[in-house]
């Protein structure tokens, strides 16, 4: 799905564990800046304020204002801690006993550097080491690549060893559960690494450009596993792997062409489009040890999709999810691990499309637990081995929410399980769709407690013993900060409180949350930003961010980066407006199918209902309203400004113009196939709109962009040309769909910045 980079979807945006940075928003002139979780004000820097910039926002000082030490849970309960607050020559990592509260180094880091450089690797100019791709368990060794290759530190010695040494990459690395192996993939084949032989082997040898082992092709990196390579599956015993094989010569083959060398050259991309054939995919067992691979047989049901893979606890069975085209119905299957022959335990349908989430969780006693948003909200099931549902845990017109750790299309609520004393704990939007909180309830569905109480969102994850849990709050109002709490509640240490005093000296502003009615009077999310000085009386122009997709929230409390360059529109006299029209609320599946078939036609109507509540506002000028939005957001500004009149100008970056144009997986899943919905695919293309393009036009996006094809831009420009409409136009050469790099980052809102003075 579609994602932009500064200005993403606010479920998309809270940090994973690791702890990394996230945004921000703001509060009216001269309010002080909160601290902690009291809320607490701490007075803003006295005298003259100091002017942000793009340089500043954009650089070290900028991005680390909301950065927390990133950490990871490991198996006897403690957590590995890289305190990136520090400065960089007195980093190293961290060992902290939650019950005692101790923390003790477990690397030499000067040392580990030295050796990393000697076996080979490139550290550049760094004085420590960046958290690795991969610890294991124990906590004692750690995996980095370097130029393609991979090394494995022993921390206790700080020892480097060099895994492999060749001219292609090697990527996809993680340990076995025992931390005795390595898996890996090279030239799109699966190997495994005996660390203590030094020894690699070959588990697959038909690995090719079209055929994938263990690694994923686009649409299931993209769509399914939410841009993680997840394509392999280690077993609880670490004797064998489940992989997903990828066949991958049906899918037609994109181009981008580059503008160097002299001869520029030609860039493939396999990428099925709305459709058009998928790629083919398997799943395959191997033993760690050598031999062939088992494949699963799945034969019952019709399927296109390998949605999920899991290994049962006893690593004799694989659990397997497969979809069909039309994302209807999901089916979960056992497979036994000695034969390949499955077992079909339940299936989930949805009259629009079913999501893919990752609450699957197999208790010691058999049984299971299983999320689904079969009523309409996401919610916790539980049922026996044999797939008889034994009771509903979580209930209500309220749903289990993702707290962090993923992109937004993908949903993971429940943070971790107490089996001996009956305990689930997750985090849910129950008591704000715009708040993520921690619950706690019993697996017979009695009990159901609040764990956290400061309103705000809690990203959340767990010790393994579901005893202790680590807690990254922030407000929209509160710089984040890392806590540790104990699950039983009464005790809280907090790690790294947020630092208001990076941001004191500008006087950044804060947004104000608030409800817009749509034309039914439903309470649309909203957040509006004022300029310092705001005076009631005066009629402001105002800039309204957009994003709109199914579950896709852009309204929180809680931190957004954002935020910073926000100031800059703020001190140039703007207005700054966000809305969720009511399908991106993530407040129910419910509201998330309205969009069937027709997106973004419905949600263009709630976005324009809430263009106009401004208009009605004393202090905003009506002739002076603009939009933008990237990815998502960019399409939905181009309809916007083609079937309304309510915005003088807008920004579209990166934007899908016709669903034609988008991948299988995503495009299909509420517009169905092109043969299924040709008047859907019609109506909702921009392209054939754009003699109806109102007011002035900003389209922005990178020539390399494998996730929205310039495709999509160039089609619609054309059709302008077509029309005789006029457009501005700014390309990033050779750039992807986050326009990423820190100069393109710079250029890209100094551009938007201008054509705003420009347009408004």
């Amino acid at each position: 799905m579609m994602s932009p980079l500064l200005r993403r979807p606010v479920v998309a945006a809270v940090a994973a564990f690791v702890f990394l940075s996230t945004g921000s928003w703001q509060a009216l002139h001269g309010q002080a800046v909160p601290s902690a979780r009291t809320g607490a004000a701490q007075p803003a820097s006295a005298g003259v304020r100091a002017p942000l910039t793009i340089d500043w926002i954009f650089g070290t000082e900028g991005r680390r204002v909301a950065s927390t030490p990133p950490a990871v849970w490991l198996d006897d309960g403690t957590v590995l801690v890289l305190d990136t607050r520090k400065p960089d020559s007195a980093r190293t990592f961290e060992v902290l006993d939650p019950a005692t509260l101790t923390r003790r180094a477990v690397l030499d880091m000067p040392r580990a550097l030295a050796n990393f450089k000697a076996a080979g690797g490139d550290s550049g100019t760094a004085s420590s080491l960046p958290w690795p791709v991969a610890f294991d368990a124990a906590g004692r060794r750690a995996l980095y690549e370097s130029n393609g290759d991979l090394f494995l530190l022993d921390l206790p010695s700080a020892h480097f060893t060099r895994v492999t040494t060749t001219d292609v990459q090697e990527k996809s690395a993680s340990f076995s559960p025992d931390g005795r192996r390595i898996a890996f993939v090279r030239n799109n084949d699966l190997f495994v690494y005996d660390i203590d032989a030094a020894r690699e082997r070959r588990l697959t040898e038909d690995g090719s450009a079209t055929m994938l082992n263990g690694t994923l092709s686009w649409v299931y990196w993209e769509e399914i596993f939410g841009r993680r390579d997840i394509g392999y599956w280690w077993s609880p015993d670490s004797s064998a792997l489940a992989y997903l094989q990828t066949d991958e010569s049906p899918v037609e083959v994109s181009y981008f062409v580059d503008f160097k060398p002299v001869m520029p050259r030609v860039i493939q991309q396999r990428y099925p489009k709305a459709g058009y054939p998928n790629p083919r995919v398997r799943v395959g067992l191997v033993d760690v040890s050598g031999g062939g691979t088992l494949w699963v047989r799945i034969d019952e049901r019709p399927w296109e999709y390998i949605a999920r893979v899991k290994w049962l606890p006893d690593s004799t069975r694989i659990s397997v999810q497969t979809m069909t085209r039309d994302h209807g119905t999901l089916d979960l299957y056992f497979v036994e691990r000695a034969t390949g022959a499955s077992e079909h335990v339940l299936t989930e349908t949805d009259p629009a499309w079913v999501n893919i989430n990752d609450d699957l969780y197999f208790l010691k006693s058999g049984q299971f637990l299983w999320g689904s948003e079969r009523d309409g909200f996401l919610h916790l099931y539980r049922y026996a081995r044999d797939g008889r549902l034994l009771n509903q845990v979580t209930k209500g017109e309220w749903a289990m929410a993702s707290s962090g750790g993923g992109v937004f299309w993908l949903r993971q609520a429940v943070t971790g399980i107490d089996e001996a004393d009956g305990w689930v704990y997750f985090t849910t939007n129950k008591d704000q769709s715009i708040e993520r909180q921690l619950y706690r309830i019993r697996l017979d569905g009695t009990g159901m407690t609040p764990l956290t109480k400061e309103a705000g969102t809690h990203s959340v994850s767990m010790s393994p013993d579901a005893r202790y849990y680590l807690d990254r709050y922030s407000n929209i109002r509160t710089l984040p900060e890392l806590s540790l709490c104990k699950a039983a509640g009464g005790s809280r240490a907090v790690l790294a409180p947020p630092r208001p005093e990076l941001l004191s000296p500008f006087g950044v502003q804060f947004p104000q949350l608030m409800k817009i009615p749509a034309a039914d009077n439903f309470p649309m999310p909203a957040q509006m930003l004022k300029p310092a000085g705001f005076q009631p009386t005066r009629r402001y122009p105002v800039i309204m961010y957009v994003y709109g997709g199914p579950s896709a929230p852009t309204v929180a409390n809680a931190w957004q980066q954002a935020v910073l360059f926000d100031q800059l529109l703020l001190d140039a006299g703007y207005l700054v407006v966000q809305v969720d029209n009511r399908a991106a609320t993530a407040i129910s599946k419910n509201l998330e199918n309205t969009i069937l078939k027709r997106s973004p036609l419905t949600e263009v109507a709630d976005l324009a209902s809430a263009a106009r509540w401004l208009k009605k506002q004393p202090y905003v000028d009506p002739g002076r309203v603009g939009v933008w939005g990237w990815s998502g957001g960019g399409t939905m500004t181009l309809n916007l400004l083609t079937r309304t009149t309510e915005f003088k100008a807008g920004i579209s970056v990166a934007p899908v113009t016709d669903w034609r144009y988008y991948d299988t997986f995503w495009a299909e899943t509420f517009m169905k196939r092109p043969e299924d919905n040709p008047q859907g695919y019609e109506e909702t293309s921009v392209v054939g709109r754009a003699a109806d393009l109102h007011g002035r036009l900003l389209i922005i996006w990178g020539t390399y962009d494998d996730n929205v094809h310039p495709q999509n831009e160039q089609a619609f420009i054309d059709a302008l040309i077509a029309a005789g409409k006029l457009v501005e136009t700014m390309v990033y050469p050779m750039r992807k769909h986050g326009i990423d790099d820190t100069p393109a980052q710079k250029h890209v809102y100094r551009t938007m910045l201008e054509f705003w003075k420009r347009a408004l």
